[in-house]
């Protein structure tokens, strides 16, 4: 494992991920009734999550799921934007630029040493991310019961706060990535970790630009 490798590997899944989200995109605004990208939507964001349960289950497959992953959150991805695109024009590119603008600044933030991956840091943004998961999987839960978390999907203060919050633990999830890539080119990782290790940063970039289209929406029905 390089950092190298995993770095183009990274690129070759965001790719994978940007084409089959353009032609998504391309239908929803081509199309007269925009629900018609809704199946591949929904097959993308179910597909995704199985393979990324078997990637995270199965290591050494990730040279084959992560690529089939990327594709698949791509057309998830590629819907769910035209969605907020439509109501809310100029938001995707926003959102596309604040991720990787973010992406960037913590990088170089991690390569100055001016945030460091100590056990704390690792600890304290493993239990916030664990607790957001809880909160997310309970408001699914209560949207079976026609019941909605309070705050967490409104526009008020508090709503966009919590949003603020997820966002910034999203971001900071990515220097978990950056440190595992390089302890895991350090001690001389299997080479198929490099695709694990890209399908971990894919993850997290994903999650972090579907947080801050959520928040970018919430400022703007304020």
């Amino acid at each position: 494992m390089t950092i190298s490798g995993t770095v183009n590997k990274t690129g070759l899944l965001l790719v994978l991920t940007l084409v089959p989200a353009a032609w998504v995109w391309n239908r929803s605004f081509g199309a007269e009734d925009p629900a018609v990208v809704l199946p591949w939507m929904l097959g993308g964001a179910i597909g995704g999550f199985v393979l990324a349960l078997i990637t995270a289950f199965k290591k050494s497959w990730a040279m084959v799921t992560a690529p089939l992953y990327a594709v698949l959150e791509g057309l998830f991805l590629g819907g769910i934007s035209a969605y907020y695109e439509q109501q809310f024009q100029g938001i995707v590119i926003q959102a596309v630029s604040l991720t990787f603008g973010t992406l960037g600044a913590l990088l170089l933030a991690y390569k100055s040493g001016l945030i460091k991956a100590t056990e704390n840091f690792k600890l304290g943004v493993a239990a916030a991310t664990g607790a957001i998961a809880l909160v997310y999987l309970i408001s699914m839960g209560m949207s079976f019961f026609g019941r909605t978390m309070p705050y967490l999907h409104d526009a008020s203060a508090i709503g966009i706060g919590i949003s603020l919050f997820i966002v910034v633990i999203a971001a900071l999830n990515l220097v978990l990535d950056f440190d595992f890539i390089e302890r895991g080119a350090e001690r001389g990782a299997p080479k198929y970790m490099e695709w694990y290790a890209a399908f971990g940063l894919m993850v997290t970039l994903i999650w972090l630009y579907l947080e801050i289209l959520r928040l970018l929406a919430k400022s703007r029905r304020r």
